[in-house]
């Protein structure tokens, strides 16, 4: 009897063992590169062009199933770095202190450029004067009194717009006076729109590709040409500009990718980084990491059409 009981225990063993095995495969082959399901926290200053990305994946890869999840540039870090968010896109690449701590944790994460965005200053049509020269945005940021701005409104103070703007006026603080912040780029036009002499500060990603509810509210306002601080010239965040390395506020856009296996995060990244993502950032206004191809057909002769 009690070495039935013994083989009973063993044959149930095995059982349970191999269905623990083959649950583990259904999950492991659950999730390629080109299906399963994944959440992706994105900057929200550059959620339109993801937006499109997203759109014509999972149009063309029917089993992949990808959520966006906006938020500021603080969040989003804070939730790469402890492990909340795997596949990240973001407008910076990761400091040092950042890599370290991926490193202590035996993570390697896969860092994919794809395009060049900008930061845009938008003012009312009411405003006749287009022209900025950064040296004043930056005199105003670090408390000069004389710098000419009625007011800076921004998105929100941990967005990424915010940092690179404190980055580069060399400050930890916005100034207490005449600084507003909202919630969303959306936000910010709307209220410049609404307020002459205001200066927005926005991802020009949102200027590009506006929501339906924005086209009448875009019309209102006037992106402003900028001069850096070298040189005497004024240029705009156009492809043209951004390509030519004129336009002073450009940055890269990043997609991150944290997983540590060969999952959707990749192919993803891939695929936005591949000749059908480049051709999607051509066509929202950024500038591609590289500029897709064009076929040319070449005909020994012109054939005429019957008459």
């Amino acid at each position: 009897m009690l070495k039935y009981s013994k083989v009973v225990g063993l044959a149930v063993f095995v059982f349970l063992f191999a269905m623990c095995n083959q649950k583990s495969k259904n999950e492991a082959e659950s999730e390629t590169i080109l299906k399963g399901s994944l959440d992706i926290t994105v900057d929200e200053t550059i959620k339109p062009i993801v937006e499109d990305m997203v759109a014509v994946f999972e149009g063309t890869y029917y089993e992949a199933k990808i959520a966006i999840k906006p938020k500021s540039e603080a969040e989003l870090i804070n939730d790469l770095l402890n492990q909340k968010a795997k596949v990240v896109v973001t407008t910076r690449e990761l400091t040092t202190e950042e890599k370290a701590r991926f490193e202590k944790s035996k993570i390697n994460p896969r860092v994919t450029p794809f395009a060049t965005d900008a930061i845009a200053f938008v003012t009312n049509k009411g405003n006749n004067d287009t022209l900025i020269a950064l040296k004043t945005v930056i005199d105003f940021l670090q408390g000069k009194s004389d710098s000419g701005i009625k007011g800076l409104v921004f998105d929100n103070p941990n967005s990424s717009t915010v940092r690179y703007m404190k980055d580069l006026a060399k400050v930890k603080e916005l100034p207490s006076k005449n600084v507003f912040s909202f919630k969303t780029n959306d936000e910010v036009i709307k209220f410049v729109s609404e307020n002459d002499g205001m200066i927005g500060v926005v991802g020009v990603n949102w200027l590009y590709q506006p929501s339906p509810n924005m086209l009448d509210i875009i019309k209102k306002i006037n992106v402003m040409s900028v001069k850096g601080l070298n040189g005497d010239g004024y240029y705009n965040p156009t492809q043209n500009d951004l390509g030519e390395k004129k336009y002073p506020l450009a940055r890269d856009l990043f997609i991150i990718n944290c997983q540590g296996y060969t999952g959707l995060g990749m192919g993803f990244a891939s695929f936005i980084s591949g000749d059908i993502g480049q051709r999607i950032v051509l066509k929202s206004g950024l500038l591609p990491v590289r500029m897709p191809g064009r076929n040319l057909k070449i005909r020994s002769q012109i054939i005429k059409d019957k008459e």
